[in-house]
């Protein structure tokens, strides 16, 4: 290898956060029917997780309603600037395809099961 990192592999997390996103752009107009479902298609069949990122990359940034941390809308995982008393680090990191930010995933034990990923700037 010369200096490159190895590819991470996708896992159905990842690819449910990026298909999460696109829905939500599909919410907000940005995207019909037709190309949300063909960008689902890629985003299912990535084997690596920057080619799940590639479905969202050329889409604008989504801005969350309300102030930072948990958010009564969210049905899945949740994105905070900085881990709560409780949560458990992973060794689980990615780069937000949005703002560019290597995020680390924490495990929320008190939250509802599947709600208890949280993402958190790595630094």
């Amino acid at each position: 290898m010369s200096g490159q990192q190895p590819r991470a592999l996708a896992g159905d997390a990842d690819r449910e956060r990026f298909i999460a996103l696109l829905r939500e752009q599909f919410a907000q107009g940005r995207i019909d029917e037709a190309e949300l479902d063909r960008r689902v298609g890629v985003a299912l069949a990535a084997e690596f997780v920057d080619e799940a990122a590639g479905t969202v990359a050329d889409l604008p940034e989504l801005v969350a309603p309300g102030p930072a941390g948990r958010s009564p809308r969210r049905h899945g995982h949740g994105q905070a600037s900085r881990p709560e008393p409780g949560w458990v680090p992973t060794s689980e990191r990615f780069r937000d395809p949005t703002s560019g930010v290597v995020m680390r995933v924490w495990l929320d034990p008190a939250a509802q099961p599947g709600a208890d990923r949280r993402y958190v700037p790595d630094e």
